[in-house]
Order: structure tokens, then C-alpha cells, then sequence
């Protein structure tokens, strides 16, 4: 088995197609295929079928997809250690971070990291905090700002808890009261973020701990779409306080307090690499030094 291979293999599994998959890795077709039929043979299964025309992947390729993608992200990974060897001079870092801190502190730190290493390409992922796990675990990112509590504890991630956010009550209009019992959520229809979204399953679980099943006015958006639908009255939102800086809208804290933890994460089993721990440096003298805004509270070392 080569990385040649493992990377054709990923080509034609992207598009379905081995005239196109040839044309994307500037290989000639027939080559594309004889490397392609020799991994199956290697591996004593086929790995795509072509039944008519139409190539999808076999029980054996959709096996292959995940682990072809994360050993060539750490034979890349590998490559960018190397160059990177003459001083940080150049390279890359893949970050990633939940919309919330997008939108408050980490322009900020990815400012100073720029002018501090001009040469390192940033790369910046947005989401949902369970997304950029699974990006993380998939070798698609190197470092990733990302929700934890306990009993989320990932042997596949290490974590540092940096930050800790205050979560409040998200409305077009005041509440009427100073705090909100979440038992009082009974009575207003959610606007819910999509699939991915750490506060979507927080929500769910707390008011089903709390003995009610919630309403939903609309689900499935973005941060920027959630808090718009509330702006519009569609409903309320449990949102970090730090987005609502910036919007006409009215946040009411929970009672008790409820908080989540941000915590700085990369997998366990590769070292983040030289950019990447410069960015972490970076990052943690950052929130050393920063004023937090209303609602955070700095946790980390």
C-alpha cells in the first residue's frame, strides 16, 4: 500500500468518477486504475463498485474513506514539521473555533499570531463544537478551541480548559424577570441551532432533566441565523453572553448560573506541530493579558 494509492483512492471516493479523479490528480486514467485495482488486490477487496457506470463505495471503501484521510493529513502534517524546522518562517496551522469566540476574542489572537509569524498560513474552521471534535479526530485541524464537560472526556483529544462562558436566556424583548429558572422555558417555543451545535444537545438534555420536552419554534441554523430569528420574535435562545454584544437583543441569566467550559484541544496521539504550538503559546499569553468580556472568565493556566 502506498500514499500514492491512498491518495487516488480519496479522489475517485470525492468524485464518484475515475476519468475526473485521473484529471484531479494529473494522472492518466488507465495508471489511476491499475494503482487503484492493485490497492484492492492488495487488500483483498473491492473498494469501489462500477456497476453500470455509476462508482460508489463498497462496504470495504467506506471503511477505507476515514483512515486513507487521516493518514495522509498526518503525512502532511509531517511534511509542514519538517519545513518548518528552519525557524517558523513558513508553514501552516489549522484552527478551529466555536462561533461565539469567532466573534469576540479570536480576531484578536489571530491578529497578534499573524504579526508575530507572518509566514504561517492560517487556516480558520467555524462550528458547532461536536464538528470540530470530529475534525480534530479526522486530522482536519491541529488545534481547536471546543466544548468539554466531564463526561464528554475524549482519550482521543487533549484538552485544556482555557475559558468559561456564562449561558443566558436570548430574546427580542425583556423577559419580564431578572433570572430565568429553565422550568420556565416550558412556556416559550426555542429557536434551536442544527446538529453539531454543542448548545443544541445542552438545551435538549437540560430541559429534559428539568421534566419537559421543549417546543420548537424553528431549528436547524447557524449562530448568526438563531440569533436573527430571535431578534424577529420567532422565539428564545440559550446563547453564550458574549454574542449578544453586538445585537438588539436581550439576554436573562439562568438560575442556578449555568455556565459551559472552553477548552484549547489536539489529538492525542500527534504533537501539534511547531506552528501549532506557537499558536498555542500565543493564544494562552493572549488570554493572560485580555479584558474578558461580560460573561467569560479566563480557567486556563
Amino acid at each position: 500500500m502506498t500514499l500514492q494509492q491512498l491518495a487516488y483512492f480519496l479522489a475517485v471516493a470525492r468524485t464518484r468518477h475515475f476519468t475526473r479523479a485521473a484529471a484531479e490528480a494529473r494522472v492518466a486514467q488507465p495508471s489511476l486504475s491499475k494503482q487503484i485495482h492493485a490497492l484492492e488486490n492488495e487488500l483483498g477487496a473491492e473498494l469501489f463498485s462500477r456497476a453500470r457506470g455509476n462508482v460508489t463505495l463498497t462496504p470495504a471503501g467506506e471503511a477505507l474513506l476515514p483512515v486513507a484521510a487521516r493518514i495522509l493529513s498526518d503525512v502532511d502534517t509531517a511534511r509542514l514539521e519538517v519545513a518548518e524546522l528552519v525557524g517558523l518562517r513558513r508553514g501552516r496551522v489549522r484552527v478551529g473555533a466555536t462561533p461565539s469566540l469567532c466573534g469576540s476574542l479570536f480576531a484578536d489572537v489571530i491578529k497578534r499570531y499573524h504579526d508575530a509569524y507572518p509566514g504561517i498560513q492560517v487556516s480558520v474552521t467555524e462550528g458547532g463544537s461536536r464538528d470540530l471534535v470530529a475534525a480534530l479526530e479526522a486530522g482536519q485541524l491541529d488545534l481547536a478551541l471546543v466544548i468539554v464537560s466531564p463526561a464528554d472526556a475524549d482519550r482521543a483529544l487533549t484538552v485544556v480548559p482555557v475559558l468559561r462562558e456564562e449561558l443566558v436566556v436570548a430574546s427580542a424583548s425583556p423577559l419580564g424577570v431578572p433570572r430565568m429558572r429553565l422550568t420556565d422555558l416550558r412556556d416559550h417555543p426555542l429557536v434551536m441551532f442544527r446538529p453539531g451545535y454543542d448548545l443544541r444537545e445542552t438545551t435538549l438534555a437540560a430541559c429534559r432533566q428539568a421534566g419537559f420536552e421543549p417546543r420548537f419554534a424553528v431549528e436547524g441554523g447557524e449562530m448568526d441565523a438563531v440569533l436573527r430569528f430571535v431578534e424577529v420574535g420567532l422565539g428564545v435562545a440559550i446563547v453564550p453572553s458574549t454574542v449578544l454584544a453586538a445585537r438588539s437583543l436581550h439576554g436573562t441569566p439562568l438560575t442556578p448560573a449555568t455556565t459551559r467550559t472552553v477548552a484549547l484541544a489536539h489529538r492525542t496521539d500527534v504533537a501539534p506541530t511547531s506552528a501549532g504550538r506557537a499558536f498555542r503559546s500565543v493564544l494562552l499569553a493572549f488570554l493572560r493579558g485580555a479584558e474578558m468580556p461580560s460573561g467569560v472568565h479566563l480557567v486556563g493556566p
